[in-house]
């Protein structure tokens, strides 16, 4: 009897278990090429369905096809995803409900939305977290305290992340934190199970 109850209670441990990894898995996943190396993605639509949608749109259109890596900060985060490697910025669609309120931080290795000051103004650009950045996270729904949208995480190539990073910057065209060096998103694919 015993031998009976430890197979069905082991059973129901392998099934729960196998659906947490089957709903993991589930995540969408986009492949990001640059200049620099790859980056493989992982991201959160239980979390941010509006901005993994938004994303998602942009991939599919290969929107981030030739942008770059526009803005460098080696203990802050590496931004891309509008601009041109002549710093032009792209033509981008509509901006999005701004969902920072999801709980998720700013942590090392996740991407987050980049915006303006404006609380609902993000729309292609993104960026990617090089340390554990509290300070960006939701406070509460004032203009300040808003905070920036995280809708995923770096699952391989933080090593490529962390490269970008280190890249010596400049000021370009009256914008600060300009890489020097060009680092290009050739392109970013979804890729599929």
């Amino acid at each position: 009897m015993k031998d009976a109850l430890f197979l069905i209670a082991l059973a129901v441990l392998f099934l729960g278990f196998s659906g947490v990894v089957a709903a993991q898995s589930a995540n969408p996943k986009v492949l990001m090429k640059t200049s620099k190396g790859d980056i493989t993605l992982e991201l959160l639509p239980d979390k941010a369905p509006l901005t993994v949608k938004n994303f998602l749109a942009y991939v599919e259109a290969k929107f981030y096809d030739g942008t770059v890596f526009h803005r460098v900060i080696e203990t802050f985060m590496i931004q891309g995803g509008g601009m041109t490697a002549d710093l032009r910025e792209k033509e981008s669609r509509a901006p999005i409900k701004n969902e920072a309120g999801n709980r998720l931080s700013n942590i090392r290795g996740t991407v987050a939305m980049a915006r303006t000051p404006e609380v609902d103004s993000a729309t292609c650009q993104f960026f990617i977290n090089t340390v554990n950045n509290p300070g960006l996270d939701h406070q509460n729904n004032t203009v300040d305290g808003f905070g920036y949208c995280v809708f995923g995480r770096v699952i391989v190539g933080l090593d490529v992340v962390d490269a970008i990073a280190r890249v010596p910057t400049t000021i370009k065209k009256g914008m600060e934190d300009v890489p020097r060096e060009t680092v290009t998103i050739l392109s970013v694919r979804r890729l599929t199970t």
